[in-house]
């Protein structure tokens, strides 16, 4: 009963985030990177491929569920925060996005303003409360990669750093986040600052004799993923993400809990929290440059990249990954451009290898009329002129330019 409280005071307070104008700017935001995700989807494809909103809708929503979670965490190990732990942070994350957009996090803001808090005594924070949140967020950051980081992963073509040209994918999720924090009146009391979990959560909203009086406040964030899949498929890429960023935010709340009592914790809590941070992009990315690609032309028929759904091919049985050998009973290569093969015939027999053990399969599915394409995307040929260098690294000054023609 006393988590059922909980849980509708939760609840309470992150439905005050819906009146909040920083909410909405946040989900317009949002929006614009969902309308220049399905912009480049739909350039490849050369159709329009979906439509925005729901996508929008559908971030919000988890969002919303990982925002909950998030706060019944925060609930339960007691982590409080004050209005001077969050006033810098923002600021610092907005000025380190400068350097590059992905350090719009405040895995790197965080470490720093701890860092400094550390060695020059300014800002004066809790520097447990800040790593701490930190930690949580990027716990809930790591479930939401996990249910939703593979949900509409942009085709691309990369150039590797050795020179080859792949397919892929950009995995690129976005999530407002209303998440509710303990705010203490009085002196703020520190995560783990009382003897165990159920004493604090027992006064939590109440106080009374011999305890702080707490309330819950809500806080609007913003969640986001971005990461590239071409030696693994986008399910498998996201599920090694949650991975990785679910161990780094576990040991970041193990090393803020030490950092109460010990200095030296608080010091390589605070390395850690940006480092350990860089620590997993690189993982992640070494992961795909190193294997083995998974998107590259074969000796026989045209592998390929993505499947527009509902379209003849993917109505046929077609999907990411398989090999056309015959369009209509004609042989396709990877030299051989898809829209050749449509025809004035009302219906499309694609003869195909399947999945992951490359099993021969044939389907038929009907051509509505007026069909400008089949739906599907082939992986790269070696004269593709339109690909993603990842060799080269972003600058500010490109940064701005992308930001322009956005």
């Amino acid at each position: 009963m006393f988590l059922i409280n909980n849980l509708w005071q939760i609840m309470a307070s992150l439905a005050n985030v819906f009146t909040e104008w920083v909410f909405w700017l946040v989900v317009g935001l949002v929006a614009l990177q969902y309308r220049h995700m399905a912009a480049e989807r739909d350039s490849l494809f050369g159709v329009v491929t979906r439509r925005v909103w729901p996508d929008v809708l559908t971030a919000m929503a988890y969002g919303i569920i990982g925002g909950l979670a998030g706060s019944m965490l925060i609930v339960t190990v007691g982590l409080s925060l004050n209005g001077s732990s969050l006033l810098y942070l923002w600021p610092i994350a907005v000025l380190l996005m400068l350097i590059n957009p992905r350090f719009l996090c405040f895995a790197y803001a965080g470490g720093i303003l701890s860092l400094s808090s550390l060695i020059f005594g300014f800002p004066s924070l809790n520097i447990v409360q800040v790593l701490a949140l930190v930690a949580v967020l990027h716990m809930v950051e790591s479930v939401l990669i996990l249910v939703s980081g593979h949900l509409g992963a942009v085709p691309a073509y990369f150039r590797t750093p050795g020179g080859r040209l792949v397919g892929g994918f950009n995995l690129q999720k976005l999530w407002p986040i209303p998440i509710a924090v303990l705010s203490v009146a009085g002196s703020p009391i520190s995560f783990g600052g009382m003897p165990g979990w159920w004493p604090l959560l027992k006064t939590s909203f109440s106080g009374g004799p011999g305890y702080w009086a707490y309330g819950l406040i809500p806080v609007v964030a913003c969640l986001g993923y971005g990461d590239l899949a071409i030696s693994h498929n986008p399910n498998q890429k996201s599920r090694l993400s949650a991975l990785y960023l679910g161990i780094y935010s576990i040991i970041l709340l193990f090393l803020s809990f030490l950092s109460q009592d010990i200095r030296a914790a608080a010091f390589i809590a605070a390395l850690f929290s940006p480092l350990g941070h860089e620590l997993v992009i690189f993982l992640g990315k070494e992961l795909e440059l190193k294997g083995k690609p998974l998107y590259v032309p074969t000796e026989r028929g045209m592998r390929v990249l993505d499947v527009l759904v509902d379209t003849p091919v993917w109505k046929a049985g077609v999907r990411s990954g398989d090999v056309i050998l015959s369009i209509n009973g004609r042989e396709i290569s990877s030299k051989t451009a898809p829209g050749t093969y449509l025809t004035e015939e009302r219906y499309c027999e694609v003869e195909f290898l399947h999945g992951r053990d490359q099993v021969y399969k044939r389907g038929t599915a009907s051509v509505c009329e007026g069909q400008e394409a089949l739906g599907f995307i082939p992986v790269p040929d070696s004269f593709e002129k339109t690909y993603l260098d990842l060799g080269t690294k972003r600058t500010f000054g490109q940064f701005l330019k992308k930001l322009g023609r956005r």
